[in-house]
C-alpha cells in the first residue's frame, strides 16, 4: 500500500501495479480497494497498464475531511493522475463510475479515455421519482446521524432484499 495527499491534505490509499500507461480504478460507493473486483482487474490489466486501485475517501486505508464534497474526490483522482505522472485512463464502477465523469468533465486532458461500468443514470421518470424519494430517506438518516439506516437506505435503492439488508446490519462489517 502506498498514500498520495489530496488538495485538502487527506491521505488517499492505493495500491499500484504493472507496467505502461496509467489506469486509476475508481470503485462503487461501499467498495474498498481491496473489497471488489479491483484486485482482479488490477492484474488482467498489469501486464499492458500501471494500475492505481485506491481506497476512496472515507473507505478503507483512505482519510476522510469533513464535509463531503464530489469535488474532494475530484481531487483525490487528480492527486492519483499526478502521481502517475500527469494524465490517465480512469475506470470507474456504480457510483464510481458518476465520478469519473465528474472528473473527465473538470480534469480535461488529464485524462486520456474513460471506461464506465453500470453508471446510475436513469432517464425515466419513476426512476427519477424514486431517486428522489432515495435522497430524502438518506438526508434524513444522515441529519440523525444514523448511517446504518443511510447505509440501508442506499442498498434497498440499488435492489438489496430487506432480508439481506436485516442480515447487514448483524455483520460487524
Amino acid at each position: 500500500m502506498q498514500v498520495v495527499t489530496s488538495k485538502d491534505g487527506t491521505t488517499i490509499a492505493y495500491d499500484k501495479q504493472g507496467e505502461g500507461p496509467a489506469v486509476i480504478l475508481v470503485a462503487g460507493a461501499l467498495c474498498t480497494r481491496l473489497g471488489w473486483s479491483g484486485p482482479h482487474l488490477s492484474n488482467l490489466l498489469a501486464p499492458h497498464f500501471t494500475v492505481y486501485n485506491y481506497d476512496r475517501r472515507g473507505r478503507g486505508d483512505s482519510g476522510d475531511t469533513k464535509p463531503y464534497a464530489i469535488a474532494r474526490e475530484v481531487e483525490d483522482i487528480e492527486a492519483l493522475i499526478d502521481e502517475a505522472g500527469g494524465s490517465a485512463y480512469l475506470y470507474g464502477h456504480s457510483s464510481g463510475a458518476a465520478l469519473v465523469l465528474e472528473a473527465a468533465i473538470h480534469l480535461g486532458q488529464k485524462i486520456k479515455k474513460l471506461v464506465l461500468y453500470d453508471a446510475p443514470y436513469h432517464k425515466e421518470a419513476a426512476d427519477q421519482q424514486e431517486f428522489k424519494d432515495y435522497i430524502k430517506q438518506l438526508t434524513h438518516a444522515l441529519a440523525a446521524n444514523s448511517r446504518g439506516d443511510a447505509v440501508a437506505a442506499f442498498m434497498q435503492y440499488v435492489g438489496m432484499p430487506n432480508q439481506q439488508i436485516a442480515a447487514m446490519r448483524q455483520s460487524p462489517a
